[in-house]
């Protein structure tokens, strides 16, 4: 006869287009997962309305929390940014009666799971050795853009969030000036995050679209409309569907290597 664990753990990782949802119970070296899912975020009116969902008619007794969301998190509070959300450590504890609730940048939480990778999770880009203890970072794309610092702390490793995303798209070239010229008569200021994201993604095809020769599929222009439009130019990129979305998955790649680049320079990362 099987019993269920005494101690399960909820965790989340909360984002502008999807929330991931687990239940764990404690490892070893890591959590062990008993169960997960995914919504999408904007489905719901808050975090708790998911929570609920995801709970359900579930027997296990849940003692604590931790969520990893898309902000800054001052006193246990967050404004998420990209979702219309506020999201509380105190107002979790009083809807659910868990004893411990923490909330932290989900860019932070990314990054507290790095020393925590196995070998088999991990697929290196440029081949160097790391120093075990030295200084890491995180350039972390998707609804938004995240960058984090990990710093070799006692006794493991310590991770500092920013909110870099929001820090100045600097162009290295002609063409990046051209790309940061549209952006800038539709957004004012043009951000990292407005090229190294999802929605940066679709942005960078419509530079593309709007001041290239060429027109747009037909079938192309109808995927962009009723799917997710970074999605769907990915995975026409990687099929070689279209010259176009190529050309744009070319051109995030190359400011997402100079990025990281910068990044790793600015901290000394020499711990990759």
């Amino acid at each position: 006869m099987s019993t269920l664990p005494k101690t399960c753990l909820v965790a989340g990782d909360v984002g502008g287009t999807k929330t991931r949802l687990g239940l764990f119970v404690p490892g070893k070296t890591r959590p062990r997962i008993l169960c997960a899912k995914t919504y999408a975020s904007n489905q719901a009116g808050d975090l708790g309305e998911l929570v609920l969902r995801f709970l359900g008619n579930r027997s296990e007794q849940v003692v604590a929390a931790c969520f990893g969301v898309p902000g800054p998190v001052r006193n246990g509070r967050c404004r998420t940014t990209n979702l219309p959300w506020e999201v509380s450590e105190r107002g979790l504890r009083r809807r659910f009666g868990w004893k411990r609730v923490r909330l932290i940048n989900d860019v932070q939480a990314t990054a507290l799971a790095l020393p925590l990778l196995r070998g088999r999770e991990l697929f290196s880009l440029q081949g160097g050795r790391a120093d075990p203890r030295g200084l890491r970072v995180l350039v972390a794309p998707g609804t938004g853009l995240g960058l984090a610092l990990v710093l070799p702390s006692a006794p493991g490793f310590r991770a500092l969030p920013s909110e870099g995303g929001h820090a100045d798209f600097a162009p290295r070239n002609e063409r990046e000036a051209d790309l940061h010229r549209y952006l800038s008569l539709r957004f004012g200021h043009v951000s990292l995050e407005r090229v190294l994201s999802g929605p940066g993604l679709a942005h960078i095809y419509s530079w593309l679209r709007d001041t290239k020769p060429g027109r747009e599929p037909a079938w192309l222009a109808e995927a962009l409309n009723t799917r997710d439009p970074a999605e769907v130019i990915s995975q026409a990129a990687l099929s070689r569907k279209d010259a176009r979305c190529v050309r744009a998955l070319e051109i995030f790649t190359e400011i997402l290597g100079a990025t990281a680049g910068n990044l790793a320079l600015t901290a000394m990362a020499t711990g990759g």
